[in-house]
């Protein structure tokens, strides 16, 4: 069940002023976006799935927040509650959506794509470990100077474990926005 929706919003993209020429610059780009974790296939249809329900239950939250400022950072924010209290997860945004084949998010998305290993890290991806709290939330921010190209992420996958890899034990899809600050 996607709670109160995805929210996504260009942030001051052409405000009507009161005088002539009345369109403001673009301030930016930001993105909110929550919903509660569903196993695929739920008939509700949940931007949110979870394929491992001990870690990530039916019923937890999620909220991530995009900001991205013309012609500098982006910071990517995340919030969870309902997890597995006192578990590590690690985080990552995603090339593609979520579907029921926890795969079918893709690879992490890469600022400099990269078959490389030494390239799998936070400073050419948006990393969002965390270790839920004793009541079972969360929460972690990455900010980079870089923006995202449109179109190439999609989501966020919660692993089983901090780090570069892991097993997908949840999804949630995002309406990541447009490419940002400099190289």
């Amino acid at each position: 069940m996607l709670l109160a929706g995805v929210c996504a919003s260009a942030v001051a993209t052409a405000l009507f002023a009161g005088g002539p020429g009345g369109v403001e610059a673009v301030e930016g780009h930001s993105v909110r976006a929550e919903a509660r974790f569903d196993v695929p296939g739920a008939a509700d249809r949940s931007a949110a799935l979870t394929y491992d329900r001990s870690l990530v239950p039916e019923g937890s939250w999620i909220e991530v927040r995009q900001h991205t400022a013309p012609g500098g950072p982006t910071t990517v924010r995340l919030k969870v509650a309902g997890m597995k209290p006192g578990h590590a997860y690690g985080v990552h945004v995603h090339q593609k959506p979520c579907g029921a084949d926890p795969e079918a998010a893709g690879g992490h998305y890469q600022h400099r794509p990269s078959s490389d290993p030494h390239h799998v890290g936070p400073d050419n991806e948006v990393w969002l470990d965390f270790t839920a709290d004793r009541r079972g939330a969360g929460a972690a921010s990455a900010r980079h100077d870089w923006g995202f190209r449109p179109g190439e992420a999609a989501s966020v996958v919660i692993h089983d474990v901090p780090g570069g890899a892991g097993v997908r034990a949840a999804c949630f899809t995002v309406p990541f926005g447009p490419v940002g600050g400099g190289d």
